[in-house]
């Protein structure tokens, strides 16, 4: 093992993208988690091994990634493009805690690395996979941006939003701040830098077939893995 990383994976409930997934190259079946998975994925192109860790993203145990932040290279928040358009509230309920944890880190401590997973692109009508994805990463990325932007306006108007819990949770929940004056937008996060990545991969079926069915150079958990490849 020439480098072991720690990256943090998290996830709406029910989400088929799993460290198994990344592992073996293929999406496996699963059903809605409740407990945190961990595997060791091996990255032959960059000489490393990373330790992923899957949180769920049930309100129950969300917040356990928190207790794997101080170690992490990075968080992976992984989203359902096929529904996002019918959860984005929920969604972005999710990411706020992450964001809030990321700027609520001390200055001495390094950030970890953060992107978010358009996973299913295969389920959005595309004319091919470089489309597909690319139409999942504009979905996910237009309607969170949407939801956190309520969140920041309800929090900047000291309105109770949603899903927060206690009233001081309200009150002290930050993480959505940008640069200069307008609207949430991810590109003037002061949080640091969102990547975006666009993933599908049918169900029992490897990365390199769904490509080579596709007729494509991308798709499938590839593009996942080379931005896994390029952590530090």
């Amino acid at each position: 093992m020439d480098d072991y990383a720690n990256p943090a994976s998290k996830r709406p409930e029910g989400e088929v993208l799993s460290p198994a997934s990344l592992a073996y190259q293929q999406t496996l079946p699963t059903h809605a988690s409740m407990q945190t998975n961990t595997a060791l994925v091996a990255l032959p192109s960059a000489h490393k091994t990373l330790r992923v860790i899957d949180v769920p993203g049930h309100p129950r145990i969300r917040d356990q990634f928190q207790e794997h932040l101080p170690d992490a290279k990075a968080i992976v928040f992984v989203v359902d493009a096929s529904t996002v358009s019918r959860n984005g509230a929920a969604v972005a309920e999710h990411l706020h805690l992450i964001l809030h944890a990321l700027t609520s880190l001390p200055p001495s401590r390094e950030a970890p690395s953060l992107a978010i997973v358009a996973h299913k692109c295969d389920l959005l009508k595309g004319t091919a996979t470089a489309a597909s994805e690319q139409l999942a990463i504009t979905r996910v990325r237009t309607i969170l941006e949407r939801e956190l932007e309520k969140r920041r306006a309800s929090h900047v108007n000291g309105v109770a939003v949603e899903g927060l819990g206690a009233e001081e949770a309200e009150s002290e929940m930050g993480g959505l701040e940008c640069t200069g004056s307008g609207e949430f937008k991810f590109a003037k996060w002061e949080g640091g830098e969102v990547g975006f990545i666009g993933t599908s991969v049918a169900v029992g079926k490897s990365a390199a077939s769904v490509v080579d069915e596709k007729h494509s150079g991308s798709g499938g958990l590839s593009p996942l893995r080379e931005w896994l490849e390029e952590l530090p």
